[in-house]
């Protein structure tokens, strides 16, 4: 399993959310954001290889989820297109799981386990 996981639930449905594109980047000293990995949620609303394994080092990271056609699909007019949560890792011995709380209107996210 990938050091970075995360996983999206629909708050307003009470279920996970499948198919949604996620990237994952790392923020260069400069400021810049450079890809390290993508791929998308799968049945159970979860994204278990977003790095490989020993290669988290200490930085800024990024994880940017596209909302929009998860709306869409739903028939739903969602307000946020896309969820970028930033997030600093100091340990990278560490596991680090970012879960995404999801509503039309609204989102959270928090530090998992």
């Amino acid at each position: 399993m990938s050091q970075i996981t995360t996983h999206v639930l629909d708050t307003s449905l009470g279920r996970p959310v499948a198919g949604v594109p996620v990237t994952l980047e790392i923020q260069a000293g400069n400021g810049a954001w450079t890809e390290l990995s993508r791929g998308a949620t799968d049945a159970d609303g979860r994204l278990r290889h977003l790095l490989a394994e020993g290669t988290l080092k200490p930085a800024t990271y990024r994880l940017t989820f596209e909302t929009k056609e998860y709306f869409r699909a739903q028939h739903k007019g969602g307000f946020y297109p896309h969820v970028s949560v930033v997030f600093e890792v100091r340990d990278a011995a560490e596991h680090f799981h970012v879960p995404l709380l999801l509503s039309p209107y609204g989102y959270s996210t928090y530090r998992g386990s």
